[in-house]
C-alpha cells in the first residue's frame, strides 16, 4: 500500500489537505478536505472522504453543524471530484463557511 499526503495553502487562512491510499494503483482510501484558520484554530469546511466504506462529502458550518451527502462514485472518481472540486471552490466554501451559510 502507498499513502500520499499533503497540504496546499490556496490562500490568506485557507489551505486544502489531501490524504490517498493506493494498493497497485487502485485507490483504497482517501480524505480531501478544505479548511480554514478563524478564531485561532484550523477548522474544517468541507471534507470528502472515505470512511464509514463509501464515498461522501461532509460540510461543517461555523455553528458547529455538519451534513454529510453520500457520493455514488468509485473512490478513484470521487477523490478526482473532491480535488477539483476544492480546487475550483475553495473561495465560495470558505466565504460561506464565514458568513455562517
Amino acid at each position: 500500500m502507498t499513502v500520499t499526503e499533503y497540504v496546499i495553502p490556496l490562500g490568506k487562512n485557507a489551505r486544502k489537505r489531501h490524504r490517498h491510499e493506493t494498493d497497485r494503483g487502485k485507490v483504497t482510501g482517501f480524505t480531501v478536505q478544505l479548511e480554514v484558520y478563524v478564531n485561532d484554530q484550523w477548522r474544517e469546511v468541507i471534507r470528502y472522504d472515505s470512511a464509514h466504506g463509501f464515498a461522501h462529502i461532509d460540510r461543517y458550518y461555523l455553528d458547529g453543524r455538519k451534513v454529510k451527502k453520500e457520493l455514488n462514485l468509485k473512490l478513484n472518481e470521487a477523490l478526482t471530484l473532491a480535488d477539483e472540486d476544492i480546487k475550483e471552490n475553495w473561495k465560495a466554501y470558505q466565504k460561506a463557511f464565514l458568513e455562517g451559510k
